[in-house]
């Protein structure tokens, strides 16, 4: 393997091209090679001529061409030359340490949320797995995040590289990736290359410099400044009124799938293409009749009062954006587009996902602030620890089942919630099985919302 060295402006000219050079063959080699008329010695993988490439923070170099044009070669050249390098085919995971602890140990838990999203891991029940429990799709996804959480936490100017970047995915999983990772290049700083076959890609990638290669050992270098802002799909979704029922399509997606949807109002759903499958839904009902930070934000104005409440106000009860999708900016799309059609002057949203995921506050809501602890929670937790009850225990589950004592507690702060929240508390907490109420005290307790509050022109 000849390797030129670096040239000024951080560019590198890489000969992609490999021979052989081995003595000896066995008979069948040497078979098939008279037979079919294939050299052993001298093919060449790549161009012959050397091909110029920029390097740089901020910037992506994508090297696009069909199996054996030398995609991999100028992967494996630009690594022997950067001894920092992280390449995403060769990053390993500790056994028994969770994918949310593996990416960006050093950094914040938003931060890390931030980059697993990007990557295609934005759902919560895969955060908390093991690398060996996801499935060969999420392996890579994995790998990727952690290769971008190693050189943000180092802050190189070393290149990330990626070889068949995107290969297997989901068209409309790849199209997001490569969407997220152009903004986390330009937003940290990264170097990144990356190859790959399918150049559909392209268009939300937005390589700084694009190197096409073709199976004659030509090649062709572009240039080019990225300019798009939104994803490739955004313009094909659609969106329009849905039903309660739709919601079946998405629920399981969201991290609180069990709870249910209080009294609803109004459903919308997003839709890829008209009359597609439905990939995003927001679900807007009556609220709670008290809230600390409603009344703080609205001084008062509907304390102990439920039928001005029940004109002026809904309550963003459910956002669910399929996985594929996430990280792209079409649900705070589907947020800000429907605020408007539901037809109160405020619509409020709590959201335990908000002191992570800025997504209310870019679809127009005003964040008022994180909801403190109700005092039945302490209560609650206080009866637990004496009995010497962890919630967050992996037996926690098995005690709400078999104790009574302890399934007691657990439903009476379960159903105190629902009554505050959506009502009918007594129903709902009866028609729950332990399973499901030890896993909505869990979420309840864990979480700390953050309160938005949108108000509309009239």
């Amino acid at each position: 393997m000849q390797k030129v060295g670096r040239t000024v402006r951080g560019a590198l000219k890489l000969r992609c091209q490999r021979t052989t050079t081995e003595v000896g063959e066995s008979p069948r080699v040497t078979e098939v090679s008279l037979s079919f008329g294939v050299p052993r010695s001298g093919i060449a993988t790549g161009p012959a001529e050397p091909v110029p490439v920029r390097l740089g923070v901020g910037r992506i170099l994508a090297f696009v061409g069909p199996s054996g044009s030398g995609k991999s070669t100028a992967i494996d050249l630009i690594e022997e030359s950067h001894l920092l390098a992280h390449n995403v085919g060769r990053i390993s995971f500790v056994r028994g340490r969770s994918i949310v602890d593996a990416v960006l140990r050093k950094g914040t838990l938003p931060d890390t949320l931030a980059i697993l999203s990007a990557c295609g891991l934005g759902e919560p029940r895969l955060w908390i797995r093991y690398y060996r429990e996801l499935s060969e799709g999420e392996k890579f996804r994995a790998r990727l995040a952690k290769a971008v959480g190693l050189h943000a936490g180092a802050r190189t100017d070393a290149p990330l590289l990626c070889d068949e970047f995107c290969t297997g995915l989901h068209p409309r999983m790849a199209k997001a990736i490569a969407f997220n990772l152009r903004k986390l290049v330009t937003r940290r700083k990264l170097n990144v290359v990356v190859a790959m076959n399918d150049e559909r890609v392209l268009a939300d990638l937005q390589p700084d410099t694009l190197v096409r290669f073709d199976s004659n050992g030509g090649f062709a270098v572009t240039e080019a400044k990225p300019a798009c802002k939104r994803v490739s799909m955004a313009r094909r979704m659609h969106i329009e009124p849905g039903s309660k029922r739709d919601y079946a399509v998405l629920a399981h997606m969201h991290y609180r799938a069990t709870d249910e949807l209080g009294f609803v109002d109004k459903v919308f759903v997003m839709r890829e293409g008209i009359g597609g499958p439905i990939v995003g839904i927001v679900v807007y009902s009556h609220g709670p009749l008290e809230l600390a930070l409603r009344n703080q934000a609205t001084s008062k104005r509907y304390s102990k009062n439920p039928q001005r409440l029940n004109r002026e106000m809904r309550i963003l009860r459910r956002l669910v954006l399929h996985p594929d999708l996430r990280g792209c900016g079409l649900a705070a799309k589907l947020v800000k587009h429907t605020l408007p059609l539901v037809g109160t002057r405020f619509v409020e949203c709590l959201a335990a996902m908000g002191a992570i995921n800025p997504v209310f506050e870019k679809a127009g809501m005003k964040r008022v602030g994180q909801c403190k602890p109700p005092p039945e929670q302490a209560r609650a937790l206080g009866e637990l620890s004496k009995l010497g009850i962890d919630p967050f225990a992996r037996e926690f589950m098995v005690h709400v089942c078999r104790r009574p004592r302890v399934r007691r507690i657990v439903a009476r702060f379960v159903y105190n919630w629902y009554r505050a929240t959506t009502g009918r508390g007594e129903r709902r907490v009866a028609r729950q099985s332990p399973q499901v109420l030890a896993q909505t005290f869990r979420g309840l307790v864990g979480a700390h919302p953050v309160y938005y509050l949108w108000e509309g022109t009239k």
